[in-house]
């Protein structure tokens, strides 16, 4: 079993920062959950409200002066924004030239960070040393070493709660607060509540509940990021403590063990509760293709970490209904809400609850991805196993030449999801059925100073010799961690024995890409991508800014097109005029389904259905992947 030791650390701080801190704050991050409870009078500023240059708005810029002024229509309670090194006013709305200025003379209770991911990290440092009480990061592909930065300040303090990264963003239904970019047709005051890590999905989730009748409370986006500010489980702590909702609908996925600690939460909450809410779920990921990122950059299980499939057995065993699609939240909430017992394709009815299911007895994944090829994505770089030995060697690691495989034992440097810490990932065996964690403080600097490297030893069954070898061998992983920007450096590792020496079996290392892609950093490891071990047709769409996965299966693709949108940020009406001018220029001989939802979806339905071409238009999610597979087992073409 998974076990964790954490080593608590205020990692690399901003000087002023640290002095600032008194020791009855280090410790009390937990206490600014309160700021998510958002409403009609919470007071929003933006940061990004005009874009940064006088004499340009790039896009972003506008799409943020769309998004102010959609949410202002709405009710939200924006009281201006930031520009830095400037003053002035946009929107009829005064503009400050920094975050500590704005919380002097605007006073606001959240910020709303709309920069791009080069220059979001440092946007939520300066609403961090300002102590905004809730920040909320929408950009995506922010370093995650740059994230692990912001964790270090954000369990120093007391003052700020952070939601995102890569984040829709949080809205009240009730309140008429938006901060984010979630398309506001699909809500309306009610009575569910909604946490989820996909915004795109937690827009379905709305949607759905709308159709039923039931509308919404809150949704809290909590983002597909590697390490969000805010969990899963907090996001339910809120919505359970929140009067006007009723029921809940959990939105997970592949990656963390987030899913499962809610489970726990879950099992206790309805323990200690007469007429606990009614909670339903959806799990993403059951089909994702192993060791590959599927969309968000948290999507993808490390070593240890549970399957979708365990999360959705955790779920179903406290308690929580099952969905396998966002649009049957609505109705199976509303069965659950008048008391009757949900049904129908895609739902899985409450489970009888058993017994507690703590940390110590979850379901933890042995397969690790030493085996898998190497990938790429716009989040993750791999090296092939003989660069990754190069690196090692520059660092003074010994490599083993030939190995028993029953003798190696597993060492790996990454990140736990749960404490967003570093950690170790050490087992006996070569896989993680017997692995602990033990968490370091992260250090921009490199090094891991505090490290129990006797702990791990021990663990291990290292020999009492072999430790200042371990020593050096974790000093080398950690340095390459943090110098290169890795979010796994997995290993398999053998004592010598009779030198005392510890080596190198083998190597699997993977890098955030999005500190190459976002802020051109780690051009040297980028150097390092071996394409000949890589799909040819993935790579060939990726100068067209294009992620494509080859599936193992399906029945959709090459025989039918699927276009399935629900628009937040992007809107219908764009959508569907690019699919008309795709579908005339390519002059297609497939059938295509569109499914449109979101902002501007009657706009889009209507463009594809005046269209004049032979597109087969949708806003049922069923009903469109339906008609797809039928034309696609049918064999038409146009």
């Amino acid at each position: 079993m998974l076990r964790s030791v954490r080593k608590p650390g205020l990692g690399q701080l901003p000087r002023h920062l640290v002095a600032s801190i008194s020791p009855r704050r280090c410790l009390t991050y937990d206490s600014t959950l309160k700021s998510l409870k958002i409403g009609s009078d919470t007071r929003v500023i933006f940061q990004g409200f005009t874009g940064s240059s006088l004499l340009r708005e790039d896009a972003r810029a506008l799409a943020a002066t769309a998004n102010a002024r959609e949410s202002l229509e709405w009710g939200t309670k924006i009281v201006g924004g930031v520009r830095p090194g400037r003053e002035g006013e946009h929107l009829g709305l005064p503009v400050l030239p920094s975050v500590r200025k704005a919380m002097e003379v605007l006073k606001p209770d959240a910020t709303g960070i709309y920069v791009a991911a080069h220059q979001a990290a440092g946007a939520i440092e300066e609403a961090i040393e300002a102590e905004v009480p809730l920040i909320v990061a929408v950009a995506e592909h922010i370093p995650l070493h740059d994230i692990l930065r912001i964790h270090s300040m954000l369990k120093a303090q007391s003052a700020c709660r952070l939601v995102g990264a890569n984040s829709p963003g949080i809205i009240s239904a009730v309140g008429k607060c938006r901060i984010g970019f979630q398309p506001l047709p699909c809500f309306e005051p009610g009575r569910i509540g909604i946490v989820a890590r996909s915004g795109t999905l937690s827009y379905e989730a709305a949607a759905s509940t709308l159709r039923s009748g039931l509308g919404q409370t809150m949704c809290i986006g909590i983002g597909g990021d590697i390490l969000p500010g805010t969990s899963i489980r907090e996001g339910l702590q809120i919505l359970i403590e929140d009067n006007d909702t009723e029921g809940i609908a959990l939105i997970g996925e592949i990656g963390g063990d987030a899913e499962l600690e809610a489970a726990d939460w879950i099992r206790e909450y309805q323990a200690r509760t007469p007429n606990p809410k009614p909670i339903a779920a959806l799990i993403g990921g059951v089909k994702a293709v192993p060791g590959r990122i599927m969309g968000h950059a948290g999507a993808f299980a490390l070593p240890g970490e549970p399957s979708a499939l365990d999360k959705i057995e955790a779920l179903k065993g406290a308690g929580v209904a099952i969905v396998n699609h966002p649009s049957r939240f609505g109705p199976v909430l509303k069965s659950m809400l008048s008391g009757s017992t949900p049904t129908g394709a895609g739902v899985t009815a409450p489970g009888q609850r058993r017994g507690m299911h703590t940390i110590a007895c979850r379901p933890t994944s042995t397969q690790l991805p030493l085996h898998m090829g190497v990938s790429s994505q716009k989040r993750t770089l791999y090296l092939t196993q003989n660069a990754a030995f190069d690196l090692l060697r520059r660092h003074g690691v010994p490599i083993a030449e030939e190995t028993d495989p029953s003798a190696q034992k597993l060492l790996a440097v990454t990140i736990n999801k749960s404490t967003r810490s570093p950690c170790i990932i050490a087992s006996p065996i070569s896989d993680a059925s017997a692995a602990a964690k033990f968490d370091f403080a992260y250090s921009a600097r490199g090094g891991a100073p505090d490290v129990p490297v006797a702990s791990i030893a021990k663990h291990l069954g290292l020999t009492p010799g072999s430790i200042d070898s371990l020593e050096h061998t974790i000093n080398a992983l950690v340095t390459i961690f943090t110098e290169k920007e890795a979010f796994l450096l997995e290993t398999r590792i053998v004592d010598s024995g009779a030198d005392h020496t510890v080596r190198l079996a083998a190597a699997h290392f993977g890098f955030d890409d999005a500190a190459f892609r976002s802020c051109g950093r780690q051009a040297d490891v980028q150097a390092l991508r071996d394409l000949t071990t890589e799909d040819p047709a993935e790579v060939s769409v990726e100068k067209d800014g294009i992620v494509y996965i080859k599936l193992e299966d399906g029945d959709i693709g090459t025989l039918c097109i699927f276009v399935n949108i629900f628009g937040g940020l992007t809107r219908g009406d764009m959508i569907a005029e690019g699919v008309v001018l795709a579908v005339k220029d390519l002059q297609m001989t497939v059938p295509v389904v569109v499914r449109i939802r979101g902002t501007n979806e009657k706009e889009g339905q209507r463009i594809i259905a005046e269209s004049g071409l032979p597109l087969f238009a949708f806003d049922d999610f069923d009903e469109a992947a339906a008609k797809a597979i039928e034309l696609a087992k049918g064999g038409l073409h146009l």
